[in-house]
């Protein structure tokens, strides 16, 4: 549906995006990550035909955003970081100015605002003044205001940028009940939001693509890194150490004594694509040792994150 080839841009001698490729399924929620500055939104800026690029370029439904500007808009709502709202309008008054820019004929506008009221959850609001409501509540009219003209396509420019724990909740929430019906492409630096709503994201760094693909894609690339942390009791640290390690499949292990608790602490490397959990419960069972704890983790998006924007630092 969008396909993204070779895209530049330039800010005089600065490069924000050097030559990305990628490409947007119908349907599909994809997540533009990255630290600030990476090129996220410039990327967003050019999709909505907001900038041209300096090389390379976007289509979308096979129409180039630089000779089909008009019509790509018609079929997109975007949403920026900072809400284009109006805060002395009552919120009613604002969608309906939206409807009439977009061109809503009177008999759909009414029936339009109140499905959009009930689906962003402002109907409670509809008669207060924009600038009176909360920052959450502020985002909500955003989102409605962006989806106005019934768009294919949402793009949404750090959505729940400065709001509370449960405002973010709200959001993403209803980000996820438009995913169901549109394709939306969101840009964040919040790891959670993006694991959280996302079908699919693209890691940008100093303007290029470190990374595509679903969470579990993206934790497979990583290698995985799997853990087993273990807690023993009435167990020996280093024959507990030297029985782990000859286990195949352990990369390393990483053994403490925790005198106050009476018990041993193990952290064991996993080597990717194996699970040697039940090799493991095997020595502890034939060593009779007390077991106190055994779980595995997997390597998290923030990591990985973290990893892929430090490795790829120029």
């Amino acid at each position: 549906m969008i396909e993204v080839k070779k895209l530049t841009k330039y800010y005089g001698d600065l490069c924000a995006l050097d030559g990305i490729d990628f490409k947007i399924r119908k349907g599909e929620v994809l997540g533009l990550l990255g630290p600030n500055g990476a090129g996220k939104t410039t990327c967003m800026r050019i999709l909505t035909c907001y900038l041209s690029p300096s090389a390379g370029g976007i289509t979308v439904k096979d129409m180039n955003v630089t000779d089909q500007p008009r019509a790509i808009k018609q079929i997109m709502g975007y949403l920026p970081e900072n809400a284009p709202l109006y805060p002395e309008m009552l919120v009613f008054d604002y969608l309906n100015y939206v409807a009439d820019s977009r061109g809503l004929a009177k008999e759909k506008k009414n029936a339009r605002i109140d499905h959009l009221a009930k689906i962003c959850g402002i109907r409670e609001v509809m008669h207060q003044a924009i600038g009176e409501l909360s920052k959450g509540y502020k985002q909500r009219v955003g989102l409605a205001q962006a989806m106005m003209g019934d768009p294919e396509i949402l793009v949404l420019d750090e959505p729940t940028s400065g709001l509370d724990p449960n405002q973010i909740a709200e959001i993403r929430e209803i980000i996820r009940e438009i995913g169901r019906e549109k394709t939306v492409i969101l840009s964040t630096h919040i790891l959670s939001e993006a694991e959280a709503t996302c079908d699919r994201v693209v890691i940008i760094h100093q303007g290029r693509i470190v990374a595509d693909g679903n969470i579990a894609e993206l934790r497979e690339n990583a290698g995985r890194d799997t853990r087993i942390e273990i807690s023993l009791a009435n167990a020996d640290l280093q024959t507990t150490q030297a029985l782990m390690a000859r286990i195949p499949g352990v990369a390393a292990v990483d053994a403490q004594a925790i005198p106050k608790d009476s018990m041993i602490h193990l952290s064991l490397s996993v080597e990717p694509g194996n699970d040697i959990r039940g090799a493991v419960y095997q020595v502890i069972k034939a060593q009779d040792w007390d077991l106190l704890e055994f779980h595995s983790k997997s390597k998290s998006l923030e990591h990985i994150f973290r990893e892929l924007t430090k490795e790829n630092a120029q």
